[in-house]
């Protein structure tokens, strides 16, 4: 009986090659490599008649596994993962729209400059695509506007997680800007908490009152379900320590949301779950 086939899928490592091959009429064998090799008892025992053919694929495991798992999720196995958010009251009239896969678009008109700024630091820094508008009581002060703000971008960001399948969960960040230097930590457990250290030495930062900084993760924290924690390192400039913290949470709330390929879908949770109740 003869064989044709390619010498490198016969070797002293790998006997039963041959097994998981589907036989076809007709036999015919051609010269093959001197090294050694054996053929599998099951291949001697054929009858005559047929013909072995080889692909390179013989020997690989299927596409969809890889050791016995499946293979990774990829980032849009799930679909876009989108929040949006309409958050309307006496006081201000908000909507929010992110995209956590997006590019860094930012487009957001708050009526507060200041608070537009950072948060176009958000979409940069994170490359998440923000949309945000709102109207409010700004000619009272800042407050219920950032405030509200921050209720809605917590509750679309909710949204856009869904289960958090497959998620890295942690993110942990130190942003430097000139003399400031700021470090966030954050878990995306579903449990509400902010640990906020940052000495802001000045009161205004244009007309925007620097104690709305705490007060707007704060409100974030709330509605996402997020454990935070923001702590100044250095810094003297009100500007500078206020914008390192945002750069710092969008690259720390980057790593959380970003698909972790070992984690195979699952949720990153000993309990199986992550709630935000």
């Amino acid at each position: 009986m003869e064989l044709s086939a390619s010498p490198h899928l016969f070797s002293s490592r790998s006997p039963t090659s041959l097994m998981l091959l589907k036989p076809k009429f007709g036999f015919r064998v051609s010269k093959i490599s001197s090294s050694t090799f054996h053929l599998h008892p099951s291949v001697l025992s054929l009858k005559p008649n047929y013909k072995m053919e080889f692909t390179g694929t013989v020997c690989s495991a299927s596409s969809s596994e890889r050791n016995g798992s499946p293979a990774a999720i990829s980032s849009t196995a799930s679909g876009p993962r989108v929040g949006e958010v309409k958050r309307v009251t006496k006081e201000t009239n908000v909507s929010v729209k992110i995209d956590l896969d997006g590019s860094g678009i930012a487009d957001s008109n708050t009526g507060i400059p200041f608070l537009d700024h950072m948060l176009d630091q958000l979409s940069s820094h994170g490359l998440f695509d923000v949309h945000v508008r709102a109207t409010g009581d700004i000619h009272i002060d800042d407050h219920h506007t950032n405030e509200d703000v921050a209720l809605a971008i917590g509750s679309a960001l909710l949204n856009a997680l869904g289960d958090r399948k497959g998620i890295y969960r942690f993110g942990d960040f130190s942003a430097p800007l000139d003399e400031a230097l700021v470090h966030v930590s954050l878990d995306l457990s579903g449990r509400p908490h902010l640990s906020y250290d940052l000495e802001i030495p000045t009161q205004r930062v244009g007309t925007y009152d620097t104690q709305l900084v705490e007060h707007f993760f704060q409100s974030l924290v709330n509605t996402s379900g997020m454990t935070l924690h923001i702590r100044q390192l250095a810094g003297k400039n009100s500007h500078h320590i206020i914008e390192a913290t945002f750069k710092a949470f969008a690259r720390a709330l980057r790593q959380a949301t970003e698909y972790d390929p070992r984690r195979l879908g699952s949720v990153p949770s000993s309990k199986g779950v992550l709630s935000r109740t």
